[in-house]
């Protein structure tokens, strides 16, 4: 019974703080605290319930725990939760960031505090809910159901610094280019039921039943491609990642932490759960054409991030190459590269919040996120740098951070099965130590570019200090010690890389 709370606590408490604002402008804050509180606790308490070393039976999936009530019978939906380790990992990191989300815009938030806080705890609702569901149709829902919360997010409280028109440009482009790619996924989800019910004579949504749907190779295909599709948009893939150094340049610190940290991860989630088990011959013929938009992700991201003066632009592309990896490692069939890709997914989550949250703090001092007006800075603030600098080697892989586990695992994992392609990849990484060591210089070193930049600028305080230590510390255990997540994930990775290679070797009618 603990699934459902997991959903409504989170719809509950942004209600609460939409109303509750009347009552004094601090209530919202603090009932959104307590409920992304609650949420984080109630996932810990599912992952020490334990139960994650299930293994795979007669080719059904196996699950820690389920909730399951009739919704609309007629055509077989139901609303159906389950929880396995993946899905388990990915709602505790969205537990985890939705409390520094809350905390990150404790003081930048300073209107509509009750409707900002109802947005996001509605966001982070329906991320869970995408974690969740194992209806097709209920997943839908709750996948669309994350878009307005999110766009009114951006247009509403987006970069102060910029006119509306522009928030509202990069909410719209996020909000079209995310749409239409659910539509995709809408038609190709009902493609799939009517198949299964031409081929059984029963209406279903359930991920199980349609697990067994027989089609031919051609419908199968062209299935999977609108499934591939409508995540390769959020992941986000080359060349589908227009959205994403818009939206990120525009959004609050919060809405970023939500979009870097979780969001993007509902795609590659989408993918291991969905489109591998639905599809395993066409994601095997696909495989190729995949893992080469990965490597394209992964330097073109790079590329880009090098290239950008405003701060949050260049964290915003380190995001495409960074997810470049987890694709790449998704189509490998490795279960080696698959827990790589958990281990990247929890990292980048925690280093790309981090580097985030250090970006609105600079703008909370300088007013201004354009690196040609900083330099400097390392004297100037206290702790920002030194922090800045650990987030920035983080995300370039340093040993020592999960970052560093997740890619070593990821390349050993996909160096059997695709050398040439991992050994490319490789060559990433030396990108990544370009445009990181390049955002420290042009920020921190040299001399100040700006008359903000050369004064005395105050120091970080006890909640800012709080939020990123706590970062720190997460990705450092991330890196040292990453044998209870990898313990967690091993049986649902298993499950999905047994069902992906042995369905992808045998042919369907």
């Amino acid at each position: 019974m603990l699934l459902p709370w997991l959903i409504l606590i989170p719809f509950i408490g942004g209600f609460l703080c939409w109303q509750t604002e009347r009552f004094g402008v601090k209530m919202p804050r603090w009932i959104a605290l307590i409920t992304m509180g609650l949420t984080l606790a109630l996932g810990l308490q599912l992952w020490l319930q334990g139960g994650y070393s299930l293994t795979q039976s007669a080719g059904i999936p196996q699950w820690q725990s389920e909730f399951i009530l009739p919704w609309i019978p007629r055509f077989g939906i139901t609303i159906h939760l389950a929880i396995d380790g993946l899905s388990l990992l990915m709602v505790v990191l969205t537990g985890l960031l939705g409390v520094l989300a809350v905390l990150c815009s404790w003081r930048e938030i300073e209107k509509y505090q009750g409707f900002f806080h109802l947005n996001l705890m509605w966001i982070l609702g329906g991320v869970i809910g995408v974690f969740l569901a194992i209806d097709m149709f209920l997943f839908f829902f709750f996948w669309e159901m994350m878009l307005v919360p999110m766009y009114f997010l951006i247009a509403l409280w987006g970069h102060k610094a910029s006119d509306g028109k522009t928030r509202i440009t990069a909410a719209t482009k996020f909000f079209i280019y995310t749409q239409a790619s659910g539509l995709v996924m809408l038609i190709a989800i009902l493609a799939l039921v009517f198949v299964h019910y031409n081929a059984t004579g029963v209406w279903t949504f359930n991920y199980q039943d349609l697990l067994k749907t027989p089609m031919s190779h051609g419908v199968e295909y062209l299935l999977m491609l609108g499934f591939f599709i409508a995540f390769a948009v959020k992941m986000p893939v080359v060349p589908l990642h227009g959205w994403l150094p818009d939206a990120h340049s525009q959004a609050p610190t919060a809405g970023s932490v939500d979009l870097a940290g979780i969001l993007l991860k509902t795609a590659a989630y989408g993918l291991l759960r969905f489109a591998l088990p639905l599809f395993p011959n066409a994601s095997a013929e696909f495989a190729p054409i995949a893992m080469w938009l990965g490597v394209i992700g992964i330097f073109y991201g790079a590329w880009m991030a090098f290239t950008q003066y405003d701060i949050k632009r260049l964290i915003a592309y380190t995001s495409v190459s960074h997810m470049g990896f987890v694709l790449i490692a998704i189509y490998t069939g490795s279960q080696l590269a698959y827990q790589g890709a958990v281990i990247q997914m929890i990292a980048h989550g925690l280093s790309a919040a981090g580097l985030f949250i250090l970006c609105g703090q600079l703008y909370e001092r300088l007013h201004t996120r354009d690196m040609r007006q900083m330099g400097g800075l390392w004297s100037k603030i206290k702790w920002l740098p030194a922090m800045s600098m650990f987030f920035a080697v983080a995300t370039l892989g340093m040993p020592g951070t999960g970052n560093f586990v997740g890619e070593f695992m990821i390349l050993f994992g996909s160096f059997k099965v695709v050398p040439t392609i991992t050994v490319i990849s490789t060559f990433g990484l030396v990108f990544a130590s370009v445009y990181s060591l390049a955002m420290l210089h042009r920020a921190y070193f040299g001399k100040a570019k700006s008359e903000i930049a050369a004064k005395e600028l105050p120091g970080m305080s006890l909640r800012e200090l709080f939020i990123i230590l706590l970062l720190v510390v997460l990705l450092v255990l991330l890196g040292f010690f990453p044998q209870p997540i990898l313990d967690t994930s091993h049986s649902a990775m298993g499950n999905i890389q047994q069902w992906f290679v042995n369905s992808a070797s045998t042919t369907r009618p």
